[in-house]
This record gives C-alpha cells, structure tokens and sequence, in this order.
C-alpha cells in the first residue's frame, strides 16, 4: 500500500429505482465488474425512450424521472425489498404505492401514482422499467460511487457556512479521513478495502439534481455553478469499478493500493 490520509467508510447506500430514495447498508457484497446489489436496477420512464429490457442499453438520464428536473421525487420514501422484489412508496408517513417490480400488475400500480400525481413533469405516460443485471446511471458503466465527506465541508464554506447535507450527492460510499478534494486526484488508481478493489476510473460531473434538500425537497442551494466559479470545475465525488471482489461495510478502512 502507498501512503495516503487514513481514510474509513462512514455510510454505504443504494438506489434501487433511479431518482428514489436512498437506503442505507450495515454492509455489502462487491463483486467484479458490478453495481452495489439492485443499485439503479430500476428507472421510470419519462416519456418513450425505446428502452428494450431484452437488450438493455444506457440511456441519458433525461429520458428518466430525476431529480435535476423533478425535485419532487425527493418528498418520496421508498422501500425496496429483495427477496419478493416490493417496491413501497410513503409521502408523509402514509403508504401511496406498493407493487412487485417484477410483475406487470406491480409495476402498473407504480405507474399508476406516478400518472396520478406527476402530470406537470410528465412527457408521456410514465413506466416503470426493470433492468435486471442492468444499471439505469448517470455513466455507461457499472460503476460505484464515492464521496469524500472533506470536500462536503468545502463546499459548506463556499456557501458561507449552510449545511449541505451529504445525501445530496446520490453516493454509495462515504468516505471519511480525506483532506478536501483529495479523492479528485485519485483517477487511476486502486483502492483497496478488505478483500476488495476498486480501480478509480472517473470524476463524477455534479448535475443540479445536488441543488435539490433530500429531506424538504426543495431545491435551496447553487452547488455546480459555486464550484465552477470557485474551483473552475464541477466535480465531486469518484467513480470506481470493481476489480476484486470483497464485503465491504460501514466502519472499513480504505488504503492506496
């Protein structure tokens, strides 16, 4: 190992439907070449987008609901089950939708609140589409994604002091021990976590979907644009592939192969 700032995961989260809540895991299975288990295994289809599950193939996230264009999506909690495949949505503490991903009759009860309550942003009749091995994100790889919690508190103090809430950037490691912008460096590189390997292959380019408070759904703050002015870039965050496998958990530490 080389040496680098000791470095430890602090939050470890997934994304089962594109745009939908996130969910917090004690601890995960990485394995080569993939995702976090069913991590954007799911999307709603904003409008026709010629999507074909029997040959699934990345699209643009404009072609999904997400929240740089839907803000509201954040006043949802949702639930996904593994093991019967259930996706659970509540607004305001009360179940509006529940439904088995893997079924027709599930996915239409999705869609039929998504046609029910999101007609401004809609472009089309709204469907719920299944990837299977598939990852409906932002990059046309599997990919997973790291934030550094340093450079979060950065961007606080470019902001004058407000609280940036670090769920805003969708990531599914977060990483505490970094000095600011540390990890921006790191592309090409390997780190390691236990038993398992990720190869650092890209920044990851913020959106305005980070503008947008995952608790009050508002969308409050300027993120992309204060770096840009800032930094001269709109980066936060990496993108790493696994190249070894390995369980990997809240509390790990994290070194430079």
């Amino acid at each position: 190992m080389t040496s680098s700032p000791n470095a430890e995961i602090t939050g470890l989260y997934r994304y089962p439907v594109k745009g939908l809540s996130p969910e917090p895991l004690p601890r995960v299975a990485l394995r080569v070449g993939q995702t976090l288990p069913a991590d954007r295994r799911y999307a709603i289809e904003n409008g026709p987008s010629g999507f074909d599950p029997e040959a699934p193939q990345w699209m643009p996230k404009t072609q999904f609901l997400m929240l740089m264009r839907n803000e509201r999506l954040a006043s949802l909690q949702s639930r996904f089950e593994d093991a019967t495949n259930l996706l659970t949505i509540r607004k305001d503490g009360q179940v509006v939708a529940t439904g088995d991903l893997e079924t027709p009759a599930g996915r239409a009860a999705i869609e039929r609140y998504f046609t029910d309550n999101f007609q401004p942003e809609l472009k089309g009749p709204p469907k719920l589409l299944s990837g299977r091995d598939h990852s409906f994100s932002d990059v046309a790889r599997k990919v997973v994604s790291i934030i550094n919690l340093g450079s979060v508190r950065a961007i606080e103090t470019m902001l004058g002091g407000t609280p940036v809430h670090p769920l805003r950037f969708r990531a599914n490691l977060y990483v505490e021990g970094w000095p600011a912008w540390h990890e921006l460096d790191l592309v090409g590189q390997t780190i390691a976590i236990g038993q398992a390997r990720l190869k650092i292959v890209k920044r990851i380019v913020r959106c305005a979907a980070v503008n947008v408070d995952p608790e009050t759904a508002q969308r409050d703050l300027e993120i992309p644009p204060t770096l840009s002015r800032r930094l001269g870039h709109m980066d936060c965050g990496i993108y790493g592939e696994v190249i070894a496998d390995g369980d990997v958990g809240v509390g790990d530490r994290m070194a430079m192969e």
